[in-house]
């Protein structure tokens, strides 16, 4: 009986461990120095999630032209983007070039990651992959992360529609479960 018992707990705990992140909305951030490379990632991304039914809007909605990202501290911004019905922030940026990267564990507040510039763009020469990282927030705290993988890229163009390809299926496996 103790055995059954055990084996339950322990199925339970690994049930819970594995759950992904349910997500149900997102205002989407992305921290590139380029605006071209901004919007595009933040459009694309962007409509990835509507089209699996998950509400989602770029910041660039909610920050006027030519605005620092770091305005999205600013309180009557914040509660703006709340009313709208945006609890969660998902920011995306670059985390590398041609080698395989791991998620962040270190925890960091949403004006942390504000303060961080991206060195990188979406596409560099001679690169055969791109790894993204994407980094959630909700209530001002972190709440999940994960990294993507563009492999076998030749430009800027190939980058963007592997990028719609392989997040797609990873919102589909890892975010809305």
């Amino acid at each position: 009986m103790k055995n059954l018992v055990f084996f339950l707990l322990l199925l339970v705990s690994f049930h819970s461990l594995g759950q992904g992140l349910n997500l149900t909305n997102a205002l989407v951030i992305a921290q590139f120095d380029r605006p071209e490379d901004r919007y595009t990632i933040e459009l694309n991304t962007t409509e990835i999630l509507n089209s699996l039914r998950i509400k989602a809007q770029p910041s660039l909605n909610f920050l006027k032209q030519g605005a620092n990202i770091n305005n999205l501290t600013n309180d009557s911004l914040r509660e703006n983007i709340k009313t709208k019905g945006y609890d969660t922030y998902l920011f995306v940026n670059v985390k590398g070039y041609d080698r395989k990267f791991k998620a962040s564990k270190t925890k960091i507040t949403v004006n942390e990651i504000l303060e961080r510039t991206s060195i990188y763009s979406i596409y560099r020469d001679e690169s055969t992959s791109v790894s993204f990282e994407f980094i959630f927030f909700k209530n001002n705290e972190m709440i999940f992360t994960d990294i993507i993988k563009v492999s076998n890229i030749s430009d800027r163009d190939s980058v963007l529609k592997k990028y719609r390809k392989v997040l797609e299926a990873r919102v589909q496996k890892k975010w809305l479960i």
